[in-house]
């Protein structure tokens, strides 16, 4: 489960620092936006808010994948804190941030990932880097914190709890009613306290110049799935996010203020077979006025865990629509986990030093099947 360690090597005294970070200006370009559901939190609690939500996020999970969340008692100062450790650690020596690697050969997604990868033949690389932080419970106690995590920890790990506690478990139960379940029923299949590879991830995409991006994008133009259950977005306000609309277009997706946007990812799609649409999504060259700034992203994974199993739910409602096969009704069936689905996922996109075109390719394991490349 710990990420692959390099050699230990001597590290400066004191803390490191961590500069306030704010976002930077909005681009003044003029972009199509895709009008997203807005879903307010604050209501979770009211009577009988939780259906009105529930009915209000029906369209956004069955149909388009992609929504905001806003009052979710997460304040922005919380935001921006963690922006600015995020911002901090892409500023530390690569020697630092390379003691703690993902475990790509194991299909593990915790640690430091490097912008090494070169795109296909183009002779640009990668311009991603991330820090994927796993949940803070005893099952994870011995996974490698870098320095600057670990002098941050306390905030870290409250930041990372209080994301599923306010947002991640409230969607659970709305989806739930949604498809008829018990409301704690996918929760309770995404418990936090259970092991699982949900992280927080610091995220940044280094500038690159209008050159590096037109060979990047004219190698691979397709989005893509994540491989979890839900995704977690907050605003940083450089542009370049766009998703795939249910009519077929490419729209980017405005920035929330105050608010984070949501989507759908495919083990939630397994689970429902296909009732709940995993989006599509990709990110492109930013406007030209943000393109000398660097992306910096903060993000939330939510994934199935080894307790998760990739079949079906037994939701009324599901039933009623003919999408649960009789496989799926059979408790002696092998069924593949939440775990081993997203491990085997995390390897085949991640454990390679170039990136290969894969237009018109899936990836399959043990059944379960998703495109890797959309047009």
């Amino acid at each position: 489960m710990t990420p692959i360690a390099l050699e230990p090597h001597e590290l400066s005294s004191g803390n490191v620092p961590v500069k306030p970070w704010t976002r930077p200006q909005k681009t003044s370009e003029q972009l199509e936006y895709a009008e997203l559901p807005k879903i307010d939190l604050s209501r979770f609690d009211e009577p009988g808010g939780k259906q009105e939500l529930a009915n209000q996020l029906y369209d956004a999970v069955t149909r388009v994948g992609f929504w905001s969340v806003i009052n979710t008692g997460i304040d922005d100062e919380r935001v921006l804190r963690q922006f600015s450790i995020g911002n901090a650690f892409f500023q530390e020596p690569l020697k630092e941030k390379r003691r703690f690697p993902c475990n790509f050969a194991e299909g593990e997604y915790f640690g430091y990932r490097e912008n090494s990868r070169w795109i296909g033949d183009t002779g640009v690389k990668e311009n991603v880097e991330m820090l994927n932080i796993p949940k803070p419970i005893p099952a994870y106690a011995d996974v490698g914190k870098h320095r600057l995590v670990e002098q941050n920890w306390d905030e870290i790990a409250s930041f990372h709890r209080d994301l599923f506690d306010k947002v991640v478990r409230k969607l659970f139960v709305l989806i739930s009613i949604i498809l008829e379940l018990p409301e704690n029923y996918l929760a309770d299949a995404h418990a936090y306290d259970e092991e699982s590879d949900d992280h927080l991830r610091y995220m940044i995409y280094n500038t690159r110049t209008q050159e590096e991006w037109d060979k990047a994008q004219a190698y691979s133009k397709g989005g893509h799935t994540d491989f979890g259950s839900l995704t977690l977005l907050f605003s940083q306000h450089i542009a370049g996010l766009q998703i795939r609309t249910p009519e077929g277009e490419w729209k980017h997706v405005s920035p929330v203020d105050g608010g984070i946007t949501c989507n759908t990812a495919d083990t939630l799609t397994f689970l429902t077979n296909g009732f709940i649409k995993s989006t599509i999504h990709r990110v492109v060259t930013p406007p030209k006025d943000q393109i000398d700034t660097p992306r910096l992203g903060l993000l939330y994974f939510n994934r199935p865990g080894a307790n998760t199993l990739m079949k079906t739910v037994p939701s009324p409602l599901l039933d009623r629509l003919g999408l649960i096969p009789p496989e799926d009704k059979d408790p002696e069936k092998p069924v593949v986990s939440g775990t081993e689905y997203v491990r085997a996922r995390v390897k085949d996109v991640h454990y390679k030093a170039v990136l290969d075109r894969r237009e018109g390719t899936s990836f399959e394991f043990k059944g379960l099947k998703v495109p890797n490349y959309y047009e």
